[in-house]
This record gives C-alpha cells, sequence and structure tokens, in this order.
C-alpha cells in the first residue's frame, strides 16, 4: 500500500488524521519561504509534482480560506487541531478503510493498493 498527500492542495484541516485508525497521517509545518521543506513536509512518497513547494494552488484557496469551520486552514504550523500540511509518514500501515479519502477537504489524498488500483479523495 502506498499514500501520498498532494501538498498543493492540503488546507491543513487535520481531518485525515483525525479518522485514521492506524495513524498514516503526521501534520508538519510548511516551512520558510526559502525552505518550505524545512519542517519534513516532503516527509512521504509524493511524486517531485506533489511534494510542498510553499505554494498551494489558488482555487483550494479560493475556495476555503474564508470558510468557518473552526480549522486553521492554511496556517504555518499546527496547533493539534488544525494548521499546517498533512504528510503520510506511515503509508505502509494503510488498511484501505477510505475514511481519509472522504473526510480530506483539499481532495490531496491519494492511495494505491498492492494491486496497483489507485484511490483519490473525494470531499464529502
Amino acid at each position: 500500500m502506498d499514500v501520498f498527500v498532494e501538498k498543493e492542495k492540503c488546507t491543513g484541516c487535520q481531518h485525515c488524521k483525525d479518522v485514521c485508525p492506524v495513524a498514516v497521517f503526521e501534520m508538519k509545518g510548511r516551512g520558510t519561504p526559502d525552505n518550505p521543506d524545512s519542517e519534513g513536509a516532503n516527509g512521504d512518497t509524493a511524486p517531485a509534482d506533489h511534494k510542498w513547494t510553499g505554494k498551494t494552488l489558488p482555487d483550494i484557496v479560493a475556495k476555503w480560506q474564508s470558510v468557518q469551520d473552526g480549522h486553521k486552514h492554511f496556517a504555518k504550523d499546527n496547533d493539534g487541531t488544525s494548521g499546517g500540511l498533512s504528510v503520510a509518514t506511515q503509508g505502509s500501515a494503510c488498511i484501505l478503510c477510505q475514511a481519509c479519502l472522504i473526510e480530506c477537504e483539499g481532495e490531496c489524498i491519494v492511495i494505491t493498493d498492492d494491486s496497483s488500483n489507485t484511490y483519490k479523495s473525494i470531499y464529502k
């Protein structure tokens, strides 16, 4: 099983971490402008075009920046409830329950199972 987060879409909502029964996800900081990965934001198997470069997709920002749901969307650091970026540091532990795929606001989670089937998050 392989799991990664498309960092350019991650809102920092932390839903994936909260619902995962096997602790696949960790929240990391968004780094510094000159070193976006300084806090380990790219510590999963995301391909180069989905690594954290310090930039979130404009359409994701437009959709979530003014939503008042108690989450600190796009905050640099995680405060224990939201903010930062999700990183699938334990992707091989995934049991394909798909809870994260349903809860992910940014629709940024990609799971590939052992038969090479790919699943992507679609926010409920």
